[in-house]
């Protein structure tokens, strides 16, 4: 199969903007050609299709900074990307930025091997309308991945709780019914999210997110097993690597799940916590499952991640007392999600995650709405 891919004429350059393109506006696939047929004139073509695309970052149309989404396999091995426009709506294929050394060094390929690649594969496939369309099909599973805010949700033990306070609610003097309500909450409590601002200084804040960190593919991390075994248990390198044997590399922009199994005590703040102590006293006998310090650094360093969520309080053990995983994470505006909902509904690899957390104008964080979605295949 080969690969589909939008190719805006403004990206690929005067040269080819004659070039002749599918009813779909896409480069021509090997499936136009004649069974067995492959001639010689594509792979020169495809050589300089590649050569020739730009690494873009800017809408052609509108010059507003791009955003890039979703990549099929076979574009990242060619170290391609899709980007599209929020403002305008358009798409196109760039060449991917260098990364740091240790993400060049792990997955830079030769341009022999790229040219040859592209010889075999050529550019076209399915167009991106028809991924959109799979996504939003009936037939797609929607999972909520969001508890609700009420007065059994739960809070670190040093925040405030959650307040609904009842504002109105009945039939007015003109006839019509008619309800409002006040509400308070920290921004920490509940499914919610952690901007960068929260444990590194200057960092984005809860409004200056881009959506990019929000939207992606998921990657779900089973340890439930081993956490049930030990309330302390430390997602490590390891798990990782163990996902990675049977589902391949995380891809770029994976949005990573943390499944410990936790949300099987949600509400129960003090099984869900370790105890049910509030305020400062409560610190040291948190207990629950969270992210190794040595496995947020190998992810900074070695993968290229969007966000990682997990189904405890915090990305942090328990029993943590410089919150590692935290500053390593968010000093690389890798955004945190916590008590995520539902996390043994999304299968491991597969899925898609949508988060999108309240847009609160220098926040820390705030609560979040995150869905996952398993698209028809």
């Amino acid at each position: 199969m080969g690969i589909h891919a939008p190719v805006d004429a403004h990206l690929l350059g005067p040269s080819l903007q004659g070039m002749p393109s599918s009813s779909h506006g896409y480069l021509p696939s090997r499936r136009s050609h004649p069974p067995g047929h492959r001639p010689a004139a594509s792979h020169i073509g495809s050589a300089v299709v590649w050569l020739l695309i730009p690494n873009r970052r800017t809408c052609p149309h509108r010059h507003e900074t791009t955003e890039r989404y979703v990549l099929p396999l076979p574009l990242q091995v060619l170290r391609l990307e899709r980007r599209c426009c929020l403002e305008c709506g358009w798409r196109g294929i760039a060449k991917r930025r260098p990364s740091t050394s240790a993400q060049e060094g792990r997955s830079a390929v030769p341009i022999a091997s790229l040219l040859i690649v592209l010889g075999i594969s050529g550019l076209g496939c399915a167009p991106p309308q028809d991924e959109v369309a799979a996504l939003f099909a009936d037939s797609s599973a929607w999972i909520d991945l969001t508890y609700s805010y009420n007065a059994q949700t739960i809070y670190w033990p040093t925040a405030e709780p959650f307040g609904l306070e009842q504002v109105a609610s009945g039939v007015t003097e003109a006839g019509y019914y008619y309800a409002a309500n006040n509400f308070s909450a920290a921004e920490h409590g509940g499914t919610h999210f952690d901007a960068p601002i929260h444990f590194a200084e200057g960092k984005p804040t809860a409004d200056q997110i881009p959506l990019s960190r929000l939207i992606g593919p998921a990657v779900v991390i089973d340890v439930e097993a081993n956490a049930s075994a030990n309330a302390d248990y430390l997602v490590s390198i390891a798990d990782f690597e163990a996902f990675e044997a049977v589902h391949g590399p995380m891809p770029d922009g994976a949005i990573v799940l943390l499944r410990t199994g936790w949300g099987r005590h949600w509400p129960d703040a003090a099984a869900y916590l370790g105890t049910d102590v509030r305020g400062e006293d409560a610190i040291p006998l948190l207990h629950f499952p969270g992210l190794e310090p040595t496995a947020a650094r190998w992810l900074v360093e070695e993968r290229s991640i969007a966000a990682l969520g997990i189904d405890t309080p915090s990305i942090d053990y328990g029993q943590s007392s410089d919150f590692e995983s935290h500053q390593v994470l968010l000093a690389a505006e890798i955004p945190a999600f916590e008590n995520v909902a539902n996390l043994d509904r999304m299968p491991e690899a597969g899925g898609y995650v949508i988060a999108l957390p309240m847009k609160i104008e220098g926040g820390s964080g705030g609560p979040l709405r995150i869905v996952g979605v398993v698209p028809t295949r």
